[in-house]
């Protein structure tokens, strides 16, 4: 054999060798990073969207603090919907998502081995159904034959159910427009729709800036929570992080509820938003975060089955399976 060929092989040999070096760093760096001080510290991936209790947690940056004295470096990533979150929780980009109530119901449903790790308060009183100020809709019933935006899949889509069914109606009885939150915000100002099924701060928004009213809360009807959620197989294997992560944005949001001007300040900044509108959002709700128990656990029932009779999920689900213990 000439020298020729040896030499080609042996710098393939070489690309390899280098190429293998590099994707083992990369991997490496994905799961462990280094503290100032010289100690090893394993990442953890949390997903949120603006404003929610993950996001509370990592502008008071004390959660950070504490889980990186654990030896934990806590990655937080933005994402604009909960279906994009649970596109990330799926294919491993993030350990963890915060979502609505929906989302976990939906994707446990669609096969998703979820397991629900931590459960904030309800948001009842600022989720419900808006009309316009000159509507001359004054009652649930007087919704028959309406237009109504909604986003499907998410908390309010279980709440319209909810509200016309307090009132004998059904999805039947009105016309359902399924919009994402800026669309729906959009045509309601227009007028194009004559309800709006939403949650703060987009409800306090509408109330504040056009005058709108809130036919009705979801009180009772529809707990609208926040869930801290990961899979299966990434909880199994991290109990004491999640046991954590849960405990300091408990934490968080027992600071949220005890300084509600600070918060107020902090959420308007994030959102863009008049102190007006977030001071509306924040004195009608609490916040925590904590285990979930056998209360939440029969809501979260109560919401598949529901979805299930409606025809919104095709698999009837029991929530206790997407608990740590089940399996």
């Amino acid at each position: 054999m000439s020298h020729k060929p040896r030499f080609k092989i042996a710098l393939l040999l070489l690309a390899l060798v280098a190429w293998l070096a590099v994707a083992v760093y990369g991997y490496t760096q994905t799961i462990t990073s280094t503290s100032s001080d010289g100690k090893k510290l394993t990442r953890v991936v949390v997903g949120y969207q603006k404003a929610d209790p993950a996001d509370i947690s990592r502008q008071r940056g004390e959660l950070a603090k504490k889980m990186k004295a654990k030896g934990y470096k806590v990655v937080f990533k933005e994402f604009q919907s909960g279906a994009a979150l649970m596109t990330a929780l799926k294919s491993g980009n993030i350990d963890y998502a915060r979502l609505g109530d929906t989302p976990p119901v939906v994707n446990q449903a669609s096969g998703l081995d979820l397991v629900y790790i931590g459960a904030g308060a309800s948001k009842e009183y600022g989720t419900g159904v808006l009309v316009g100020k000159n509507s001359g809709i004054t009652s649930i019933k007087q919704l028959k034959g309406k237009r109504i935006a909604y986003a499907k899949g998410t908390a309010a889509e279980f709440t319209i159910i909810q509200v016309l069914a307090k009132a004998g109606l059904t999805t039947k009885d009105v016309t359902l427009v399924n919009m994402d939150q800026g669309a729906a915000s959009v045509a309601f100002a227009k007028g194009n729709v004559d309800a709006w099924v939403t949650w703060d701060p987009y409800t306090a928004t509408a109330q504040v800036q056009q005058d709108a009213k809130l036919l009705t809360n979801a009180k009772g009807l529809a707990m609208n929570r926040d869930f801290v959620v990961a899979t299966r197989k990434y909880a199994k294997n991290h109990t004491k992080v999640s046991s954590l992560l849960i405990k300091y944005m408990g934490q968080d949001m027992t600071w949220a509820t005890k300084h509600p001007t600070e918060l107020i300040d902090m959420l308007s900044k994030t959102l863009k938003l008049s102190k007006k509108i977030m001071k509306l959002t924040v004195e009608r709700r609490t916040f925590s975060m904590a285990p979930v128990t056998d209360a939440i656990v029969a809501e979260q029932q109560k919401i598949a089955d529901v979805f299930y009779e409606q025809g919104i999920i095709t698999k009837k689900i029991d929530i206790t399976d997407a608990l740590l213990d089940s399996k």
